[in-house]
């Protein structure tokens, strides 16, 4: 229990209202006894001037023990804890009414006394106890005589030794044990209200806490489910704590899941990488260990022929691993990308020099239409440039001999669309959305062809993630056995911005 947050609450409450309770209880007594002391001197004040008006209890220097005595058996009937005492100007006992050897002082001290005299002093105001060394009482004082030079002082204790005892029955009273049975009870009451009001504070974090349990031991798959308490209008710190929790849930379970799929994806793309290596270093390392088998047995033309096959796969293996290092370059966070305005047709026509004898040799015809006054683009002309290589190479592979490839720029408000046209096989709907997918490779290719496509399965990947850097969205448009329209767009320089 105590390790619980109601639990060490209930355990500070509980210690400080013992304490409270305790000094309640110590309060009560000392100032009982202090209000009883200045109410006993308070009543008593004069009694001392009353007694020495018409009593000489001082004459000649002398005490009248006589006299000192009768006023103490005449009291006695009165007040039996009243006390007697003659004292000479400087505080020494001359007489006194009590019993021989009880009285363990001979001198009194008379600045008390003389505080009281001058009433001026608040009550109560304690003077030596002759019969006690180490103990002070309440006293009533008076000079001797009242008018003309002092021959002495009458001094009365008020509360004798049996005053103490009643004292002490007194701390033990019925009214004392009734005062502190109703402090008890009213602490108690306090008590049980406080722990039942922390109980209703609390009850919304236990059952936070319950709900965290619960979500860590289900593997952080299960959502965390919070009750009606943690509701949109919670205002409070708690309410807030909840909602947080709940929205912290949410996002791990988002991640879990994100983490979970790019550990398949990861598993998928390492098996598609293994495979697309595999292939090419097969087929070299095979031609290769037939040539060096058989390099006696083969004609030059069967020689030249094995070279040729192995260069070529060894170019398909080279351009793969390039393929894969400019990914993962795209993919780094720390990619760098240099921004600048730069003419789009020109980069187009430096772009088509490097596909001139390809597209003789296919006999594919290139169809250019980007206006002369077409306005500068701000993007990373060297991202830029090899996403459009990507999208014609994706062109030329697919379209047939005789076919046609049409670049358009199309100016349109603040962008330029830039579009890339072919009239080959198109892509089937099912393929579409797999397209930009890492080493995917649909249904539209050929068989005839697909020995000669020297693709990677990774240049429209490459092309959507330069594209994202860019903010640029890129459409696809097909049917099949018509052809395949990719568009892109790039945002207009502008100088002011």
């Amino acid at each position: 229990m105590f390790k619980t947050l109601y639990g060490k609450i209930a355990s500070i409450l509980l210690a400080l209202f013992l304490s409270i309770l305790v000094l309640n209880m110590f309060q009560t007594l000392v100032t009982t006894k202090l209000y009883l002391q200045e109410v006993n001197q308070r009543l008593h004040r004069t009694l001392s001037e009353y007694l020495i008006t018409d009593t000489f209890y001082i004459q000649g220097g002398q005490a009248n023990v006589e006299a000192l005595k009768h006023t103490f058996e005449t009291l006695m009937h009165i007040n039996p804890n009243i006390e007697l005492y003659l004292l000479d100007p400087k505080g020494q006992i001359l007489a006194y009414s009590a019993p021989e050897g009880r009285v363990k002082r001979d001198h009194v001290n008379l600045a008390p006394l003389l505080r009281f005299l001058e009433g001026k002093a608040s009550l109560p105001i304690l003077g030596d106890d002759p019969r006690d060394p180490e103990r002070k009482k309440v006293f009533s004082a008076s000079r001797i005589p009242s008018e003309g030079p002092v021959e002495g002082y009458l001094y009365i204790i008020l509360g004798g030794e049996e005053y103490d005892s009643v004292v002490s029955r007194l701390e033990k009273s019925y009214i004392l044990r009734l005062s502190t049975w109703i402090a008890v009870g009213g602490l108690l009451f306090v008590f049980v209200t406080v722990l039942y009001l922390f109980n209703l504070l609390t009850r919304r974090l236990r059952k936070l806490s319950q709900s965290l349990s619960a979500f860590q031991r289900s593997d952080f798959q299960e959502p965390i489910l919070l009750p009606d308490q943690f509701n949109i209008h919670s205002k409070d710190e708690i309410g807030k704590l909840g909602q947080g929790v709940k929205r912290m849930s949410d996002r791990i379970i988002d991640q879990m899941d994100t983490i979970k799929k790019a550990d398949r994806f990861r598993r998928e793309m390492m098996g598609n990488i293994s495979h697309d290596l595999r292939t090419p270093l097969s087929s070299l390392q095979g031609y290769l260990e037939t040539l060096s088998m058989k390099k006696d047995d083969l004609s030059a033309n069967e020689q030249v022929h094995y070279l040729e096959i192995a260069l070529k796969q060894s170019h398909r293996l080279g351009k793969l691993v390039s393929d894969l290092f400019e990914l993962a370059k795209l993919d780094a966070p720390q990619l760098m990308v240099d921004l600048e305005p730069f003419n789009l047709r020109e980069l187009i026509q430096d772009i088509l020099q490097k596909y001139r004898f390809l597209l003789e040799n296919k006999k594919i015809r290139m169809n250019v239409e980007f206006p002369k006054d077409l306005p500068l683009v701000h993007a990373d002309i060297g991202l830029i440039e090899r996403a459009i290589q990507n999208l014609i190479d994706n062109a030329i592979v697919y379209s047939k001999p005789g076919g046609s490839i049409t670049l358009q720029g199309i100016p349109n408000e603040d962008r330029i669309a830039v579009r890339i046209a072919d009239d080959g096989i198109g892509i089937s709907d099912e393929d579409i959305p797999h397209i930009f997918d890492r080493f995917y490779r649909g249904k539209r290719r050929e068989k005839s062809d697909a020995d000669d496509v020297d693709s990677t399965g990774l240049g429209l990947a490459i092309t959507k993630r330069i594209l994202d850097i860019h903010e640029s969205p890129i459409e696809v448009e097909s049917e099949p056995n018509k052809g395949t329209i990719f568009t892109f767009y790039l945002k207009v320089f502008n100088p002011t911005s």
